[in-house]
């Protein structure tokens, strides 16, 4: 049976000792098999209590990356270059205490930053990040962490939107430890044929986000939730599934992601359909 997770931006944010104290015992209850965990901010957290928390109530955990104004690689100052180095370097040491496979997002860029991109700039700029990434890659490997790359969709960000644009940066990584994340959100808005972009992801499909096109719960809405389950099978992918959606409650995570209105009538309701309907999917 496929692993589902629920990200606690569901309920959360910002994600703090005692959010993570407090929402895990829920995530549990309501039958996930892990909860994924944001790095906002380094030491927002205590990862090693996390731990002990995920342990206690039998929970799995996945890792993502968080990706604000002033963290980037894909600019020419390097002393930002080298903070967002030094910060997802934390992320994978993070990720190993937890026990999550993966550091997840879009660690090339700011989100939100948008620039027109020609076609004579963005191979310059790949190979930028791509010589950036390299060594939080081989941290990584070192950590038996693999990085999973998150493309956005146009709104959000210039540089990666697509999974063909999404397996150029890995390639050019070149490293075992540097995947892909899709995000079943953002490829709606993209992808022409979405389980056609996961069956040419392949082998590179190191994580998924498994989110309604309104970011609400998976499987209300119409996106091809049997053709995708069929391309990550044919894939072979075998990790986990994992909802991530937005509290409307909070301000700043609210206008982020730009969630105007409760996509559901409650969090615990969001989590709980989809997870119903990943079940049923993936499990077909």
């Amino acid at each position: 049976m496929t692993a589902v997770g629920a990200n606690i931006w569901i309920w959360e944010s910002p994600i703090t000792d005692r959010a993570i104290a407090e929402t895990a015992p829920r995530v549990k209850e309501l039958g996930f098999d892990l909860i994924e965990l944001p790095v906002e901010e380094s030491g927002g957290w205590d990862p090693g209590h996390a731990a002990e928390l995920l342990a206690e109530h039998g929970l799995g955990a996945s890792l993502c990356c968080v990706m604000p104004p002033g963290r980037d690689l894909a600019v020419s100052d390097r002393e930002v270059v080298r903070t967002t180095q030094d910060y997802l370097r934390h992320c994978v040491d993070v990720a190993a205490t937890i026990a999550s496979p993966v550091v997840a997002g879009p660690m090339y860029a700011a989100v939100g930053r948008l620039w027109r991109l020609s076609d004579g700039e963005r191979p310059q700029l790949l190979a930028r990040v791509a010589e950036a990434l390299r060594p939080v890659a081989e941290h990584a490997g070192e950590r038996g962490i693999q990085l999973a790359i998150e493309p956005l969709n146009r709104y959000e960000t210039s540089l990666i939107n697509t999974v063909e644009q999404g397996l150029e940066l890995v390639s050019a990584v070149d490293s075992s430890a540097c995947g892909l994340l899709l995000d079943t959100f953002h490829m709606n808005i993209e992808e022409k044929d979405p389980a056609a972009a996961a069956s040419a992801a392949g082998a590179e499909i190191a994580h998924v986000h498994a989110c309604g096109t309104d970011r609400g719960s998976p499987g209300a809405d119409r996106f091809d939730w049997p053709g995708f389950s069929a391309a990550l099978g044919g894939a072979g992918y075998a990790g986990p599934l994992c909802i991530e959606s937005f509290t409307a409650d909070n301000e700043t995570i609210a206008t982020a992601a730009s969630i105007w209105r409760p996509l559901a009538a409650s969090p615990d309701q969001l989590a709980a359909d989809g997870l119903r309907f990943l079940r049923a999917t993936f499990s077909a």
